[in-house]
């Protein structure tokens, strides 16, 4: 039986704890931290155990490889990447330079995360930024403007399937108004239903997307009591009814401050409201047993919208090397 759970790992290997657990309760996927990471050959060994212990040569194993401020792979090691600021300063002057120069640089992001077993990445951002809100979101987007943030937020996508990943759009349906870090605490956005039409616009331009992640923030215009994630309301009414999207949707971080009761309320509510998938990141094996003993199993929904994600990845025959794509991104962010 396999459970609507993303679990992070404690450490750079996995424990017998974990082991015992994700044997008897399999989850649906994984995801890794810079806490989990040393050298390519650890993590490659990481993913490869990952693999076999779930019996599944495309088990999701997620990461947050933005670029920029969040980035789980880090140099020496890994090169740096650019935050989505610098594409949306190149669109500025030449759209279609950015976004090309996006696309290139969501390919070699592909490949790197592939290399290593890493077959999902919690990219791109569709959160359009606002004037005034907190800097959670800031540099990460990919601009101001819902169009160009859909034409980009397309070319990554596309850029990391062509490099062996499948790509999650967040944070559904729009974080750039929170005037808090969800992280720390729950946002309230305020803003009319008219004015949400802003946030959501990237979200309905990329419906087709193969998996998406929800916010953690309270919209009073469709639900003034519940965050998105646990809202039946705005899963139901906004993210499948407005926005169209019916691909695979799964929480944010489930141990976000954002997010008050223990983890089996979170679970439960958020499975409740009309989600795919719960994830949890902090490798906490308590509160992972919490998690465990509420999630119950995945639902055949679920499980057809998430083996459908995962066919999204394309061939890797033939394409540009990974020095290639990066030389070109790079002539082209100089354009800026």
């Amino acid at each position: 039986m396999i459970q609507p759970t993303f679990f992070g790992l404690a450490g750079t290997a996995l424990t017998p704890d974990e082991r015992a657990l994700f044997t008897a309760n399999p989850p649906a996927g994984f995801i890794l931290f810079k806490r989990n990471v040393v050298d390519r050959a650890q993590v490659y060994a990481m993913t490869e155990e990952l693999r076999a212990l779930s019996g599944r040569i495309d088990v999701p194993i997620l990461i947050d490889q933005e670029g920029g401020r969040v980035a789980r792979l880090q140099p020496p090691e890994w090169p740096a990447f650019p935050a989505g600021a610098a594409f949306d300063a190149l669109y500025e002057k030449a759209p279609m330079s950015a976004i090309e120069a996006v696309r290139v640089n969501a390919h070699a992001l592909g490949l790197m995360l592939s290399d290593v077993g890493i077959n999902v990445n919690c990219l791109p951002l569709l959160d359009v930024r606002q004037p005034g809100a907190h800097d959670i979101i800031g540099d990460r987007a990919l601009g101001a403007e819902p169009l160009r943030v859909a034409a980009m937020g397309r070319a990554v996508i596309e850029g990391l399937a062509a490099g062996g990943c499948v790509g999650v759009v967040k944070h559904m349906p729009g974080h750039g108004r929170a005037m808090v870090d969800s992280h720390l605490e729950l946002p309230i956005v305020t803003a009319s239903v008219a004015e949400l039409e802003i946030d959501v616009a990237p979200f309905i331009t990329l419906n087709w997307a193969p998996m998406a992640m929800t916010a953690h923030v309270i919209y009073t215009a469709w639900d003034p009591e519940n965050c998105a994630t646990r809202s039946g309301l705005v899963v139901g009414d906004v993210i499948r009814g407005r926005i169209g999207f019916d691909g695979l949707l799964m929480s944010d971080d489930l141990g976000m401050k954002a997010l008050a009761g223990n983890f089996g309320a979170r679970t439960r509510d958020a499975l409740a409201a009309g989600l795919d998938i719960v994830l949890h990141c902090s490798g906490d094996f308590a509160e992972m047993q919490e998690v465990t003993a509420a999630a119950g199993a995945i639902s055949d929904t679920a499980r057809e919208r998430l083996a459908r994600a995962m066919a999204t990845i394309k061939p890797r025959a033939n394409a540009p090397s990974f020095s290639e794509l990066v030389a070109k991104r790079d002539v082209l962010l100089a354009l800026a």
